[in-house]
């Protein structure tokens, strides 16, 4: 069953700094090779172009999928960049169907396994995809417990089915999708895992699976599942990249440690810490968390990357090209200095309707003090 927002839940538009993806007039339309590449620019892999070029001329509203386990405060790589992509999604046409994985969550021992806590985490999600400025006009909250109660008839044959084609050796190299490493000590229920995420694919009838790299294995398992029973239709890949933590060498933020990410409701001065903090070579591209905030945070966002210093330090400049800040970060132009600064700066403008949502909303600061309150768990 999806859930739908109610009128009165919806944060006024003048209290959203819109993103620069929304910024084209609504009745605009898009040829088919203009949503296609608008829809490539989400992921750095699609499997396969051509399929995405053939589902959009043949359907004008294909459906996109993402999934997620409430597993505690979200982070400006699940909040940020999930809206900028889901705006781009739904600019270029796309329903997206936002799976709340409460069952995998449990399945996985998030939370402890605690499903009320759980669900609690699912409601604060939705609450900052709703107050960063998410497209919710197409967008439904499908949450797997309930959506698997009321249609088991379709849904355990279809576990069953793709469980029976499959080894558990196949299901093993799956688990990354849970961040965990394959084992033969690993619950029974995490073999089950990789079953019930394929068939979710088909469940929620998915055009586009559209989901961050460490989810390629599954997706690429609903492919091969395609093959198995003749379906001639499968579902494109659509893979993002996944932000870096902030520490030397992070590739991903992680929420059970909390200085290597920055998350949704952090105040201005915990932001502006945790940038001076992050780990920034001077002339090093490669590597650098805050050089890949500003290109898949910053620029989607706001269009720019401004930096503010004084004249003895060359001035204010403005970049409207991440190639033109990656010279001049490479050449010594632009020092961490500078960089971090504006960085922050920008998050902070980001990240202020968020924080003015949970602190004036009563029942969004209800559930961030419950998010607060539990213990993260892997």
């Amino acid at each position: 069953m999806a859930t739908k927002l109610a009128p009165e839940q919806v944060i006024p538009s003048d209290e959203i700094k819109p993103m620069s993806i929304s910024d084209a007039p609504e009745d605009q339309k898009m040829t088919v090779s203009e949503r296609c590449k608008l829809i490539l620019t989400v992921g750095e892999q699609c499997i396969k172009v051509e399929e995405l070029q053939n589902l959009l001329e043949r359907k004008p509203e294909p459906i996109a999928y993402d999934g997620f386990e409430p597993s505690g405060r979200m982070h400006i790589a699940q909040g940020v960049m999930k809206a900028i992509n889901v705006n781009k999604l739904t600019k270029a046409g796309c329903r997206v169907k936002i799976l709340i994985a409460d069952w995998f969550a449990k399945m996985n021992n998030k939370m402890g396994g605690d499903m009320q806590k759980i669900e609690t985490v699912g409601h604060y999600f939705i609450e900052v995809w709703k107050s960063i400025g998410m497209d919710l006009e197409k967008v439904e909250f499908v949450w797997s417990s309930k959506e698997i109660n009321s249609r088991a008839h379709e849904y355990l044959p279809l576990v069953m089915d793709i469980a029976g084609r499959n080894s558990i050796e196949r299901m093993k190299r799956c688990t990354q999708i849970m961040g965990r490493e394959a084992g033969d000590n690993m619950p029974l229920a995490q073999a089950m895992y990789p079953c019930m995420q394929c068939a979710d694919v088909f469940f929620l009838k998915a055009d586009i699976c559209q989901m961050g790299t460490d989810q390629l294995k599954v997706n690429m398992l609903a492919r091969e599942y395609c093959n198995q029973i003749g379906k001639k239709d499968k579902p494109v890949i659509l893979s993002h990249r996944m932000l870096p933590g902030l520490k030397e060498g992070q590739d991903k933020m992680s929420k059970s440690d909390e200085s290597s990410a920055i998350f949704m409701e952090d105040d201005e001065a915990q932001v502006n810490l945790k940038i001076k903090k992050a780990h920034c070579v001077p002339g090093e591209v490669k590597g650098n968390p805050c050089l890949e905030y500003v290109q898949h945070l910053i620029f989607p966002w706001f269009n720019e990357f401004v930096v503010e210093r004084s004249e003895k330090n060359g001035g204010d400049i403005t970049f409207t090209k991440f190639e033109d800040l990656s010279k001049a970060y490479a050449s010594s132009q632009l020092h961490p200095g500078d960089l971090k600064p504006a960085l922050a700066k920008s998050l902070n403008k980001m990240l202020e309707p968020v924080r003015s949502h949970f602190k004036n909303d009563p029942t969004a600061k209800q559930l961030l003090r419950s998010v607060k309150s539990f213990r993260v768990t892997r």
